[in-house]
């Protein structure tokens, strides 16, 4: 709104005053002591020696009788004819006329002045808005001209904001994106080789990982111009425009070669073709060929180089991957907790962090998160200890951060019954206790019954490693872990809640990829049961097609109810055994609320067979 007055400003005041200058000249303002005379009676007042002054303004006579204070009476007098020549043709003479002080204002300018603003100034007005109109209608036909122009963002280079420095936990990603930089500095290394350098290359990963931040990494280092562009951009509901963008988005990256064109989320335009139901006009599939075709026409000497970024490569058309579009695929994986104390410490710079403070122990308990949930987490740090009034961020912000970002905040404000908070009690004791003694499964770090986000209370576990393979001994304790909640209100209580349905989801999808995507069933074997396909113009409807007869569905079912039953009776038979540690630990949540791994642990220090694996201890 402010913008649009500051633009306009001027047209609305030229307006304002056009309006006051007709309101002037329609409506005099005249005073209400003022009174018209002719000038028989202003001869007859000098005759009798009424008359003190008399003034004399172009045309207009003003006079002013001798004993009257804010009177003054008017007159008018022809044009042509003097002041003195009229009152004697009315018979006052010279002697009478010398005993009135006559004044003659010097003629101004300001009547006419006053005639042109009256007159000219709403035809200027009308001009003025003509003009107006003209070069707005103008604005808009440019407008639509340019509809089918580049929306793409252009980053010279020369002063680059972001570098390999500002990105870690991608140490062979940077190797790979340093052959790109390298050529774009030096091309004549390469060519000199005959080596081609990759036309395209295709960041894929979870979101989160830094794939954007890297590729304008690529562009800082190389100090080439970088045009930034979503996938999204192209599509818009005329069909031609998104072709026609891409089409003008080369040119200008040819004209500034050597460059780097960057597409984020290529997957909104580079979906495989014929998976829409558009038909043959589809504009989405048209944006895509003209993709194809730019990508496939470089010249070697463009020195132009197209990187996109996804985390969905598998719904990618087969044409965009092929060799001569995009070459190279860099996968930006999750970090593992090397990386992830690099990008702490990158974010952790500027931040006035406490003594306490050890970003090696909140790089071990943040298994899973990316780039982005760490840089979250010192947010929320920051934000926690700025709360409370701190100078620094301590390192009980720093795992109250963690807490927030996986679970969300505290809810000590909910009001739960001391039957309600027993039962949570029992049941985060029950999985607690059953994680214990299972082998395989990830040692306890924190168990709590205060609220936060959606869970009434929970039960953290932390990875002794970074791990990329389960096995099945592995999937097998995590089931009975989870089942433990549920089975400790069973024993306690003699009934169960709705608490566990997210626990039993989790079984269940467990056991059931166990059997039909891991090969784990020693009944059906290593086989893999159904064929998962995402229905891609309805976005992410996932369309499983069954390949096995309803005998093999039935197998299937019996082997998923057979895991879940030996993981409940396993969890079972953990909290009967054990009825004394699980009755400890829930006295002792419902004094506390929390108890953190150190505590938990020595509950069990009288009993030498639980947990066989040892427990990590995080200070």
């Amino acid at each position: 709104m402010n913008s649009r007055w500051g633009k306009n400003g001027w047209v609305y005041l030229l307006i304002i005053v056009a309006f006051g200058a007709l309101l002037l000249n329609m409506f005099p303002q005249k005073s209400t002591t003022d009174k018209n005379v002719s000038i028989g009676k202003v001869a007859t007042w000098i005759q009798q020696d009424k008359v003190k002054s008399i003034e004399l303004h172009n045309e207009q006579i003003n006079v002013r009788l001798i004993g009257s204070k804010n009177i003054t009476y008017h007159a008018t007098k022809e044009k042509t004819v003097g002041l003195t020549t009229l009152l004697s043709q009315f018979g006052v003479t010279p002697q009478q006329l010398s005993k009135v002080n006559v004044l003659v204002d010097k003629p101004s300018d300001y009547g006419g002045w006053m005639v042109f603003l009256t007159n000219f100034l709403p035809l200027l007005f009308i001009g003025v808005l003509f003009i107006f109109l003209m070069r707005q209608a103008q604005g808009a036909n440019s407008q639509a001209m340019s509809f089918g122009k580049s929306k793409a963002r252009m980053l010279s280079g020369d002063k680059p904001t972001v570098t390999f420095d500002d990105v870690a936990g991608a140490e062979e990603a940077k190797q790979e994106l340093q052959e790109v930089v390298e050529f774009l500095r030096e091309p004549q290394k390469f060519l000199a080789l005959g080596a081609r350098i990759p036309k395209g290359v295709l960041l894929m990963g979870p979101p989160g990982t830094g794939k954007t931040l890297i590729a304008k990494a690529v562009s800082g280092e190389a100090g080439v111009p970088f045009f930034s562009i979503s996938g999204a951009e192209f599509v818009e509901m005329f069909v031609g425009v998104g072709a026609s963008r891409v089409r003008d988005l080369f040119a200008q990256a040819k004209k500034n070669s050597p460059s780097i064109v960057f597409v984020d989320e290529i997957d909104a335009v580079g979906r495989q073709r014929g998976a829409g139901l558009g038909g043959s006009n589809d504009e989405r599939e048209q944006t895509l060929n003209q993709i194809l075709v730019e990508m496939d026409g470089f010249d070697t000497d463009t020195n132009v180089i197209i990187m996109a970024a996804t985390n969905r490569p598998d719904i990618l058309d087969p044409a965009l991957l092929r060799p001569g579009r995009f070459d190279r695929r860099v996968v930006m994986d999750r970090p593992d907790i090397r990386g992830r104390r690099q990008i702490l410490d990158i974010h952790a710079n500027g931040k006035p962090l406490a003594a306490d403070v050890d970003l090696e122990v909140i790089a071990h308990l943040t298994p899973g998160f990316v780039g982005a949930d760490l840089e979250n987490l010192l947010n929320e740090a920051a934000i926690l200890a700025a709360r409370r009034s701190q100078t620094q961020i301590h390192m009980a912000e720093l795992k109250e951060a963690i807490e927030r970002v996986s679970m969300g905040p505290e809810r000590r404000s909910r009001i739960i019954s001391p039957e309600e908070r027993r039962i949570v009690a029992y049941h985060e004791s029950g999985h607690a206790l059953v994680a214990k003694f299972c082998k395989y499964a990830d040692p306890v770090q924190k168990v709590t019954i205060i609220p936060r986000g959606m869970a009434s209370g929970y039960t953290s576990y932390l990875p002794e490693k970074d791990e990329t393979l389960v096995s099945r001994s592995k999937f097998k304790d995590m089931m009975a872990v989870a089942l433990g909640g549920q089975e400790a209100e069973l024993v306690i209580f003699g009934d169960i809640t709705d608490g566990a349905v997210s626990d039993i989801k989790q079984v269940t999808k467990i056991a059931r990829a166990m059997i039909t995507r891991y090969g784990m069933s020693d009944k059906l074997g290593p086989l893999v049961f159904g064929r998962r396909e995402e229905l891609i113009f309805l976005g992410r409807e996932i369309n499983e097609q069954r390949n096995y007869s309803e005998m093999t569905a039935k197998k299937i079912d019996e082997e998923v109810e057979r895991l879940i039953k030996a993981a409940q009776t396993r969890a079972h038979n953990i909290i009967m055994q054990y009825h004394n540690k699980l009755d400890e630990l829930a006295q002792l949540l419902l004094e506390k609320e929390t108890v953190e791994a150190a505590e938990f642990h020595a509950l069990f220090e009288d009993i030498p067979e639980a947990n066989q694996a040892v427990p990590i201890q995080i200070a």
